[in-house]
């Protein structure tokens, strides 16, 4: 689950600092553009675009790309016009792939994105080919501590639908409209919250080899290094 998967089976990792900024920096952005689009740019009343914000200030970005990214999404940039749209396709070994992109020139977004899917083994398809593959959920992961207990029964008393645990972390799973409370709860928990955006889950997962998932990934870098889109999802487990 997630854009682009932090738990699926294969990671790259930058050599060169500068590259690590940009992909920080093209991360910060998404997230807070996300965000923004979801839930409106006003940080006070959004907690999604307050945490986002904090972790874009964290990598050093400067207020003026925060502005701009809050802008971009909330539609309040000067003389453009941005729009939403998704893209669907399968990747290597038939994985389902979701492409969301905010754009303000569909002809070149599109003929980028059916590039990236072509040269990278898989194929751009039809409106409605794998959404039904995916469910749109809230999702917060939280950095493990002694105060597991407390924060899970927190989560589950304002809307958290599912709860996984993994080493480092807990993953708290709901629906949209209850993303903002579920969040706010948690943050008021005094939890280091890691993440949280409202994302398409695939529904049912597919296994496949260790080949195939660093061919998917590679088609994924590719799609998420261009500007226009902002979010990933596949069915890969």
């Amino acid at each position: 689950m997630a854009g682009h998967n932090k738990w699926s089976k294969v990671k790259h990792i930058k050599a060169k600092q500068d590259a690590i900024k940009g992909k920080a920096f093209t991360k910060a952005i998404k997230d807070i553009t996300t965000a923004a689009r979801a839930g409106g740019g006003d940080p006070e009343s959004n907690a999604a675009l307050r945490l986002a914000i904090e972790r874009a200030k964290a990598v050093s970005m400067p207020a003026s790309n925060i502005q701009r990214a809050i802008d971009k999404a909330t539609g309040n940039l000067q003389g453009v016009h941005y729009d939403e749209i998704t893209y669907e396709g399968y990747g290597p070994g038939g994985v389902a792939i979701m492409v969301e992109c905010m754009t303000d020139n569909k002809n070149r977004t599109v003929a980028s994105v059916r590039h990236a899917f072509s040269k990278n083994g898989g194929s751009m398809g039809e409106s409605g080919c794998v959404a039904w593959m995916f469910d749109k959920k809230g999702i917060i992961t939280v950095t493990k501590s002694d105060k597991d207990d407390e924060i899970m029964e927190i989560a589950m008393d304002n809307g958290a639908s599912d709860i996984k645990e993994f080493d480092d972390f807990l993953l708290f799973e709901c629906e949209p409209s209850d993303f903002n409370e579920l969040l706010k709860a948690i943050e008021e928990s005094g939890a280091t919250i890691q993440e949280s955006s409202i994302e398409l889950v695939a529904n049912n997962e597919v296994d496949v080899d260790d080949d195939v998932a660093s061919k998917v990934e590679r088609l994924i870098d590719v799609l998420e290094e261009n500007d226009d889109v902002q979010n990933v999802y596949h069915n890969m487990s």
